[in-house]
This record gives structure tokens, C-alpha cells and sequence, in this order.
């Protein structure tokens, strides 16, 4: 009874519950995360993943590289924003298999959206995106760095 009390009657603490079931499920499934084909979560609005990213820096430009594999470019999207790279999409994968006395068929579908916090100011006008084996590598230059210039100042002679 006290467990329907909790149900039913404060919303609240059932979310908390939630979210505690929630971060013991990526704490416990974190050291698999490359062994798996991908992480998956399921949320209020279905099956969400999260996709893996290396992000790298050099004097000119900064590299995003995203794993993705088995999604369509088309589904693809890239925004920037501010000093945000946001990588969103969504994944919808079927696959059959068939055989004496097996017939089995997998949907699996999925969003995804990941935020990329820029270490440097990039030119938003050349930016780069390029999919090649399931990998979605974005390049992003650097804008040079300000120059310090000296201004001389005058005085008016009165």
C-alpha cells in the first residue's frame, strides 16, 4: 500500500526515483560503451542514443568526428550556435534474418543530439561536414586571433 501511496499520490519523488534508476543504468553501462553496437536509453519519448565523439584541436581548426554508423547523412543535422556545435539526427535501422524453422525482423529507431562545447571562436562560414563509413567528421577554422594594435592618441591644442 505505502508503494501506491508513492505511485499515485507524489509525482515528484517518483521522478526522482526515475532519474536515480536512470544514472545507475549509465553508471553500470558506461565500461560497455564500446563494446556495444550503440547505447541506448529509453525515455518518455521512446529509444534515444547517445553517439560517441572525439573532438580534437590544432593551430588552425577544430575536428568533430561522430560515430554514427547505419545513419542515413540525410537525417543528419548540424547547427552552430553561439560557441555550439549541435549534432542532431536520427537512426532507423531494420534488419532480417531468415532460415530453416527462423524468421526474425529488428526495427530499431532512434534520436540522438549531442552538444559540443568549442574551445576557440570558429568562422561559421567555413565549416565542414563530410560522412564517410559511418563517421561524421566536421571541421571548423579557427578565426586568427585579434591582433594587439596600438592606437596612437592625439592631443588637441587648445
Amino acid at each position: 500500500m505505502a508503494n501506491r501511496w508513492l505511485v499515485l499520490g507524489n509525482r515528484r519523488r517518483v521522478h526522482e526515483l526515475s532519474e536515480l534508476d536512470r544514472i545507475f543504468h549509465r553508471f553500470f553501462s558506461e565500461p560497455f560503451r564500446g563494446r556495444t553496437r550503440w547505447l541506448a536509453e529509453l525515455s518518455a519519448d521512446g529509444i534515444s542514443w547517445s553517439p560517441s565523439l572525439d573532438v580534437s584541436e590544432n593551430e588552425d581548426a577544430i575536428t568533430v568526428k561522430a560515430e554514427l554508423p547505419g545513419v542515413d547523412p540525410e537525417a543528419i543535422d548540424l547547427e552552430m550556435t553561439d560557441a555550439m556545435l549541435v549534432i542532431s539526427g536520427e537512426k532507423k535501422e531494420e534488419s532480417e534474418e531468415r532460415g530453416e524453422g527462423l524468421y526474425r525482423t529488428e526495427r530499431m529507431f532512434g534520436s540522438f543530439r549531442r552538444s559540443v562545447a568549442l574551445p576557440a571562436a570558429v568562422d561559421a562560414e567555413k565549416i565542414t561536414a563530410d560522412y564517410e563509413n559511418g563517421v561524421l567528421t566536421v571541421r571548423l577554422e579557427k578565426v586568427e586571433k585579434d591582433v594587439t594594435k596600438r592606437i596612437p592618441i592625439t592631443a588637441s591644442k587648445k
